[in-house]
């Protein structure tokens, strides 16, 4: 069940016996394509690093075994030019960061070292999107960038910001869209939905 605002989330637990660890949001990507692509229940896993770990908490693979939080948490399905895959951190298109549109669906708070959507969380049902307009200064960009790692770059009135169930975005050229870090292709148009509860983790 998604989380609601007051309720506690997640709870301390000895991390369970032959636990698959993971260390980054691209191999716990590959842990859910894994069963996803075979119509297969997803399995719990632990986050031994990445930014989905970093926004629970997490992200030390030296915890396991041990004490460690356990929560369920979203996944994201990405749809574009008639493909599918999912994510479980982050989704983002571009071409570059300092010019044209910089399109980024979050799922966890962080990317790398910037606090990109700090009012993400990743149990809320929702995808966080953020939108950082072609009209954007290259000036403006970098001192954005200075500010996203405090997650002080927001609000900006050349950068929306959207939480929805499901979010579609379109652009006036194709961009390249890499999930969890990886290069998934390139897309005109990309619709990013939100699965709640689908995954148990332990970070």
């Amino acid at each position: 069940m998604t989380i609601r605002r007051g309720e506690q989330w997640g709870k301390v637990v000895e991390s369970p016996n032959q636990l698959r660890v993971v260390p980054t949001d691209r191999h716990a990507r590959e842990w859910v394509l894994s069963h996803r692509e075979h119509d297969r229940p997803l399995q719990a896993v632990g986050l031994g690093g990445g930014d989905l770990a970093r926004t629970l908490g997490g992200g030390a693979a030296g915890r396991f075994p041990g004490a460690v939080m356990t929560a369920p948490v979203d996944v994201l399905r990405v749809e574009a030019e008639g493909r599918t895959t999912w994510a479980v951190a982050h989704v983002v298109a571009r071409r570059s960061w300092w010019l044209g549109d910089v399109w980024l669906a979050m799922n966890a708070q962080f990317l790398g070292g910037y606090d990109v959507a700090p009012r993400s969380h990743p149990n809320d049902g929702k995808v966080d999107a953020v939108h950082v307009l072609p009209a954007m200064s290259v000036r403006s960009r970098l001192q954005a960038r200075a500010r996203a790692r405090t997650g002080t770059h927001l609000p900006h009135p050349q950068i929306l910001t959207v939480q929805a169930p499901s979010v579609t975005a379109t652009f006036e050229r194709s961009l390249v869209v890499w999930v969890d870090g990886v290069r998934w292709g390139t897309a005109s148009s990309l619709t990013v939905t939100c699965e709640p509860d689908a995954l148990q983790v332990y970070a």
